[in-house]
């Protein structure tokens, strides 16, 4: 269901790879999921030596999800190699051989677990076939082990390394004939692997972005409008070319907006502070007409008279709302707000170019390679076919490195200066001030109650940015949100205000917020009700039901089941001991629940309030993402990531504006999650019969309004506007 298998148009391209062994591309025509707009190619590139030991390729870029390990283990599985022989190594963007190389929406286990398993699989067929015919014996007698054939009738074993010259001469199963494993018998994927970078980067491996080293390297900073929407009228460079290590100063001019290149002036010296130094020399002029008027207050007042008025765009009307609402025993209403959020990687924007007789090698940490080569392409006329991009380690990203404007920054500074390697390094000022922002919200919400406490109506307007009636970036609500589908009277609309700020995916777009907003809401209805927001939940979910069109198999993962709604909740309730929580004093249990990237996830804060503060003392996490885990151990360190971050985003972040500039520059106004506020985290699993979906974003939503519905349920505080300690 919503995986699609290597069809019969699939294909090996083998030769022999020096010293006697086989070097193996696989690849995929045909969509890797059936929810592809179009088709594509997925390709894997293995090579195995003459001593057995194999080399995987990892295509997608690796940002600290683990997926470079994870693809790895779906071919080494399949193929029945010995892990400990097995090496990985990082592609680069290569679109004829590995499209589809991007890392977002946590779609890298969907889209590859059918295919990555059966391209593993048609290896291991010629190695057998290689082996029944140096053997003469029947293919039906031979089996493998990790790295080996066998013949048990003959006693007789071959490596991988000793049938590799032979198989890359065979033809080609057919990839959908060749037999899979029983998931029972996996011996690599479901088990816990360290990952395959990880003893490098505890050493301090140069593996990303920011630490790319080229002879004759040359460092650049670039200093842009100080609010967004900001145009360059003058730019007096002079103090700046005479400061120590300088080599240029270069204004830029706009080509594409926030996006791509907005105006500024590049800074280029022999070391990054040097450069860092001379940029505070530069007298520049700015008209910052645009950005007047766009500050965070301004927002929060326009949003309110359009909550006040009422009236928004139609996104979704099941039965009539405002007249169940009308006859209700009981009607709540409630309005939430949050803020614009940045992304805040620790490894900031970076990338290093080389521009030499007409084209351009860029060493770059992007999730989305695709779209840098793309950009620079249109933005600065260097064709594709002349751009070679190394995608490198990336040190966090979550969303922020699916736009690349850092990289179309770098070319078009390298294009200047042609023959010298540039790297392009963002201050965290640089960072925090061009980001693509989590956008802020505003909702209001009202829910009717019958005479008996039950949910019978509910309706949402959020306000959020756009323009012509068109929400911007990462910004429209979701028509969908629970409980969507299982109420008959249900209204949600929505109303735009214009904006000068950009905005963009941050992890978990849109559910991050929402997820709040509503699960909060909904708990001061169970409240109002005289239930928990569990029990509500249980009731709405009662009925055994799929919610959104599951009968093609294109949408079937974003079809909401109940079920396996059901399951997460009652898993958590009976990890954390709700039923035998606190019913009064400082310390209590909040719970939340969402859907999201086809992730099923519930949790519970434990949560004690102290005079002016709170801490949390632990979160329980269910989670259920299909059938099988492909590495537990990434797979929990991608739930404890997503959960840390909730915390960290409730708790105190927010990026406010005034006249369209940032009033946060560092991690002192923009604070990340401690240690020392870091709670145990308990997570237990929801196998369910559907394939295996991805963890980089569905585990975080939950987290913020167990947290909040915590504090409320410990101090009788109701947390309506994020963050929590403003």
């Amino acid at each position: 269901m919503g995986v699609e298998a290597i069809d019969r148009r699939s294909f090996l391209r083998v030769s022999a790879a020096l010293g006697g062994g086989l070097a193996l591309e696989i690849a995929v025509p045909g969509r890797a999921m059936a929810a592809a707009a179009t088709p594509a190619e997925l390709s894997a590139y293995v090579t195995i030596a003459a001593d057995g030991v194999i080399t995987i390729t990892g295509k997608n870029p690796e940002i600290g999800q683990g997926i470079k390990t994870a693809l790895a283990m779906l071919i080494a599985e399949e193929l029945d190699a010995d892990w400990a022989r097995v090496r990985v190594v990082q592609a680069d963007y290569d679109p004829a051989r590995y499209p589809d190389q991007f890392a977002g929406g946590s779609l890298a286990t969907p889209r590859n677990y059918l295919p990555m398993r059966q391209a593993g699989a048609a290896v291991r067929q010629m190695l057998l076939q290689a082996a029944a015919t140096r053997g003469a014996v029947p293919l039906a007698e031979l089996t493998t082990e990790p790295g080996l054939v066998v013949h048990a009738p003959s006693h007789r074993r071959w490596t991988y390394g000793e049938l590799a010259a032979a198989a890359a001469h065979l033809p080609l199963p057919d990839p959908t004939r060749v037999p899979l494993k029983d998931p029972r018998k996996f011996r690599i994927v479901g088990t816990p692997q360290v990952g395959v970078d990880s003893a490098k980067v505890l050493r301090g491996e140069p593996l990303f972005g920011i630490d790319t080293r080229q002879p004759g390297q040359l460092y650049a900073v670039f200093e842009s409008a100080p609010a967004h929407g900001g145009r360059l009228k003058s730019c007096d460079a002079s103090a700046a070319e005479k400061a120590p290590g300088v080599v240029a100063v270069i204004p830029l001019k706009e080509a594409g907006g926030a996006y791509a290149l907005v105006d500024g002036v590049a800074v280029v010296a022999t070391n990054y502070w040097y450069a860092e130094s001379a940029r505070t020399l530069l007298k520049l002029e700015w008209d910052l007409s645009a950005a007047k008027g766009h500050s965070s207050e301004a927002y929060a007042a326009a949003a309110k008279a359009l909550l006040d008025k009422g009236a928004g765009t139609s996104l979704r009307k099941d039965g009539d709302a405002q007249a169940r609402l009308a006859t209700a025993s009981k009607v709540v209403s409630a309005r939430y707000a949050y803020p614009f959020l940045a992304h805040a990687p620790l490894e900031p924007q970076n990338c290093t170019a080389l521009y030499r007789d007409g084209a351009l090698e860029l060493w770059v940490p992007s999730q989305v390679p695709r779209q840098a080569v793309g950009m620079i392409e249109t933005r600065l006329g260097i064709p594709a076919a002349r751009i070679t991009a190394h995608m490198t380690r990336i040190g966090g990203g979550f969303g922020r490195r699916l736009d690349n404007n850092f990289a179309v920054e770098a070319a078009a500074i390298a294009k200047a200066l042609p023959g010298r390697p540039i790297q392009l390094i963002y201050s965290r000022a640089d960072d925090l001030k061009r980001d693509f922002y989590r956008a802020a919200g505003w909702h209001a919400f009202q829910a009717g109650l019958d005479s008996g406490g039950r949910l019978t109506a509910l309706t949402c307007h959020a306000v959020t940015f756009g323009t012509d009636g068109k929400p911007n970036r990462a910004c429209e609500m979701d028509a969908n949100n629970f409980p969507a589908g299982l109420l008959a009277d249900l209204a949600y609309q929505q109303s735009l205000l214009p904006t000068t700020i950009p905005t963009g995916p941050l992890r978990a777009p849109r559910s991050n917020a929402h997820a709040w907003a509503f699960q909060s809401f909904l708990d001061e209805v169970a409240l109002a009700a005289g239930k928990d927001l569990p029990q509500l939940m249980l009731e709405l979910c009662a009925e055994d039901r799929i919610v959104g069109d599951h009968s093609d198999p294109a949408k079937a993962l974003s079809a909401f089941s109940t079920t396996r709604a059901r399951g997460v909740i009652q898993r958590v309730l009976a990890d954390s001991r709700w039923a035998s929580r606190p019913r009064s004093g400082p310390r209590a249990l909040g719970f939340g629940f969402y859907f999201c990237h086809y992730g099923y996830f519930a949790e519970v804060a434990d949560v004690t309030v102290e005079v002016g503060d709170y801490r949390v003392n632990q979160v329980w996490v269910a989670g259920d993402v299909g059938s099988q885990l492909v590495n537990p151990l990434g797979a929990e360190a991608q739930v404890r990531g997503a959960v840390i971050d909730g915390l960290a985003q409730a708790a105190a972040q927010a990026i406010t504006f005034a006249d369209g500039a940032p009033q946060q520059s560092g991690f002192d106004g923009f604070l990340l999650g401690r240690i020392s506020a870091t709670p145990p985290i308990a997570i237990s699993w929801v196998p369910s019969p559907n394939p295996p979906t991805g963890l980089g974003e569905p585990a975080l939503p939950p987290v913020i309004p167990a947290l909040t519905n915590a504090i409320f349920a410990a101090s009788g505080r109701r947390i309506r506007s994020l963050p929590i300690r403003a």
